[in-house]
């Protein structure tokens, strides 16, 4: 009887996930895998041609913008899916229900996006220099985390999937533009934390990565708390 128990619980979680993931990705995630994985091997390939020199400071440089691709569909797409299948008005139907929707289709989401690093990183490991996984996981994941989150915030103002994807990829263009200026600071959301600058010791540079890395948990968390919010307003959604 307490093996049923057990087994009819794994069986309904699996299902929720499973079903979770088909509306956050509308039925496409293993196109989604493979367009980064791709996209990961593609730049790997490129650098090597190109004599790069393949150490940490590398494979994190050829790892964020496929961490950011897996992240960004789900996130900015996520809300004008659950309006294409109906499910919008369902949720808002059931009194703080969809809080509890999304914050679990947010950790679901960063958590399956951490699993495929870690698989990248293997990949890294094996074919181009040995790092240490975890660590190159963990690092990754903060600015995947500040953006998706970013992303899941202006998807609760615009509410609609194009228009959100536009407004992120303006703002990563300018973010791109601005990293010169803010390279080796705190505010470098691409701030890669392998790249210790040569003038500069250890030391402190374990210092600004880790303010760093504050500022992108505490922007995160912001954002998300943010976009909850905006899900009470049913009347803009509906």
């Amino acid at each position: 009887m307490e093996k049923r128990k057990i087994k009819n619980t794994t069986n309904l979680i699996g299902s929720m996930i499973k079903y979770n993931f088909r509306i956050v990705f509308a039925g496409r995630f293993i196109w989604f895998m493979l367009s980064a994985l791709a996209f990961y091997i593609f730049i790997a390939i490129m650098g090597v041609l190109n004599g790069a020199s393949a150490d940490e400071e590398y494979v994190y440089g050829i790892l964020i913008f496929p961490a950011i691709l897996l992240i960004f569909y789900p996130m900015t797409f996520g809300i004008q899916n659950d309006v294409d299948a109906g499910i919008l008005e369902i949720l808002f139907g059931i009194p703080d229900y969809r809080y509890k929707v999304w914050l679990v289709r947010l950790v679901l989401v960063f958590v399956l996006v951490s699993i495929i690093l870690f698989g990248f990183a293997v990949l890294s490991y094996i074919f181009l220099t040995p790092i240490s996984l975890i660590e190159m996981t963990f690092q990754i994941m903060f600015p995947v985390f500040f953006l998706g989150s970013m992303a899941f915030m202006f998807s609760t103002i615009i509410k609609n999937g194009n228009g959100t994807a536009v407004v992120m990829v303006i703002l990563g263009v300018l973010a791109l533009f601005l990293q010169n200026i803010t390279e080796r600071t705190m505010w470098n959301i691409f701030l890669n934390p392998f790249n210790v600058p040569n003038n500069m010791s250890e030391l402190v540079w374990e210092g600004i990565t880790l303010k760093n890395r504050i500022f992108l948990t505490t922007g995160a968390v912001v954002f998300i708390l943010y976009g909850l919010f905006n899900l009470q307003k049913r009347e803009k959604f509906i």
